[in-house]
């Protein structure tokens, strides 16, 4: 199932008061509540968990107001963060009250609250792991000495943010030639001829994030979705990036959900914890936010030049988003994943009794910066960046429902979507004998030759990625990445990281050795 209800605790709600029905505004929906410390361990009556955001009951409770709360403007001295944090000084830390999101654990949620893990206590009493992933909707107590920090208010839902399965039926090219905009008419040439349109559609699927997310920055920068005739300045630069380098929708898209990715993923990992401005201002992010909020969030911060002005484009960009798909909350799909999400056995991507390089630890799912959810595997029968005679294969059983341009996708729950559960990607798939959209694959059938085709590569090797419900799954994450019993460990740069199987460590580098040789 996709959805599924948060789990609760007679005895955790026995012992703490939750404040859970905070209005949601017109592109926000507040989920957290401060704990009054004299009411921890206050008798009190049972609360409703609140109901999914797309019920027509939770609809008809939410207040819907013309603004959006904005974060508070503080700036705070620019801090390290250290993977071992400690509490910042403060007279008398706060516990505040803490719902566990969709990839939290216990080491994350420190980090980002500024405290060491044995500082959070679970409601129930329960020992927590570490770096387990935690059950959504897990209460917590947390001492919270922060200060200075942004508005706690989630603008969007996760599942706005990423190609989820709330756009598994939306069709973006048809949504696109329906307004009669710019982008409708958009032709980009160069290598391949495209419209507009396709471009958006294709960099949504490539990225995983949401296609009317896209659209909506695209609107909010220059009006190409509604306006016909958007204004000229808008015509080489629709996202308002004017870098020479960027120009045109293509390359203005990449730069955009680079930015939008490194704020989703950062905050999974806790490696983003706070903005920086042009103008030098810094301003630390609430620690109970969500990853599509900071998305957001981070991207405005690079797109304005200080806090006050990037406090009035969020707000016009939520208000923009609004009047194109209205509030995001409505259609959320949340949480996008839980704690016993299914799990299915995977195989190195190539035959048994070969060896092949481990050159690539967890790096960037499709572009560089973001999601660190892929890992390279090269072949050691293919010089420079020839086409290898080797077979890349299928790691596990599925669909495949994407197979164009030296990629890939393996749809594991066959239902034909890649915006619901698990999805394998492979990129750099040679145009010779590549396998045919719509082909019903086993573990170990054929996909394809390794090549340098498709992306940048600097040899012939095969990229393999993971994703469910369009969430990239981050290759050192919390949800072990395991092919054929190796476990991958990120290091500290993407690229960078291990494999391990039995005791037996191998430590990836982009060149081939048989230091570096994996086998099945």
């Amino acid at each position: 199932m996709i959805r599924r209800p948060l789990r609760r605790s007679a005895q955790a709600l026995a012992v703490l008061v939750w404040v859970l029905a905070a209005p949601a505004l017109a592109c926000s929906r507040e989920t957290f509540a401060t704990v009054d410390p004299a009411a921890l361990f206050a008798t009190a009556t049972e609360t409703p968990m609140p109901a999914s955001p797309t019920s027509s009951a939770t609809a008809a409770a939410v207040e819907t107001r013309a603004s959006v709360p904005l974060p508070s403007v503080t700036p705070r001295p620019t801090n390290t963060f250290p993977h071992t944090p400690t509490l910042h000084p403060r007279a008398t830390p706060l516990p505040m009250g803490y719902l566990s999101q969709a990839g939290d654990t216990l080491r994350t949620i420190a980090i980002r609250f500024g405290v060491v893990p044995s500082d959070i206590q679970a409601v129930s009493g329960e020992s927590l792991p570490v770096d387990v992933l935690l059950e959504p909707g897990t209460q917590l107590i947390i001492p919270v000495s922060l200060t200075d920090m942004s508005d706690s208010t989630h603008l969007f839902p996760d599942s706005a943010i990423v190609y989820s399965p709330a756009f598994a039926n939306f069709d973006p090219i048809e949504y696109v030639h329906a307004q009669g905009g710019y982008l409708s008419s958009y032709i980009q040439g160069g290598g391949d001829i495209a419209n507009g349109a396709e471009i958006l559609r294709q960099i949504a699927f490539n990225n995983s994030f949401s296609p009317k997310l896209l659209m909506a920055l695209i609107e909010y920068e220059s009006g190409w979705i509604t306006q016909a005739s958007p204004p000229s300045e808008t015509l080489k630069y629709p996202l308002g990036n004017r870098d020479p380098n960027a120009m045109g929708l293509t390359a203005q898209l990449i730069w955009a959900t680079n930015i939008l990715s490194i704020g989703y993923y950062g905050w999974r990992d806790a490696s983003v914890l706070e903005l920086g401005f042009a103008d030098g201002g810094r301003l630390r992010l609430a620690p109970d936010l969500n990853a599509g909020t900071v998305a957001i969030l981070n991207y405005f911060s690079r797109t304005t030049s200080g806090i006050e002005e990037w406090q009035q484009a969020v707000e016009d960009f939520c208000g923009v988003y609004q009047r194109l798909f209205g509030n995001p909350f409505d259609e959320a799909v949340e949480p996008l994943y839980t704690s016993d999400l299914p799990l299915y056995e995977m195989e190195l991507p190539f035959y048994k009794g070969q060896q092949w390089a481990y050159t690539g630890g967890p790096h960037g799912a499709w572009e560089r910066d973001g999601a660190r959810a892929a890992l390279d595997f090269a072949p050691t029968d293919a010089p420079n960046c020839g086409v290898s005679p080797s077979w890349t294969t299928a790691s596990a059983a599925g669909l495949i429902v994407r197979s164009i341009g030296h990629v890939v996708v393996i749809d594991l729950d066959g239902d034909g979507y890649e915006q619901t559960g698990w999805n394998i990607l492979y990129l750099h798939i040679a145009d010779k004998d590549h396998i045919l959209n719509g082909t019903r694959v086993e573990t170990d059938d054929r996909l394809g030759h390794p090549s340098c085709e498709g992306g940048i590569a600097t040899g012939t090797h095969i990229h393999i990625a993971r994703k469910y419900n369009g969430e990239w799954m981050l290759a050192g994450g919390p949800v072990p990445f395991v092919l054929s019993g190796w476990v991958a460990a990120a290091g500290e740069k993407p690229y960078e990281g291990t494999l391990e199987r039995d005791g037996y460590v191998v430590i990836a580098r982009a060149w081939a050795t048989k230091e570096l040789l994996v086998w099945r």
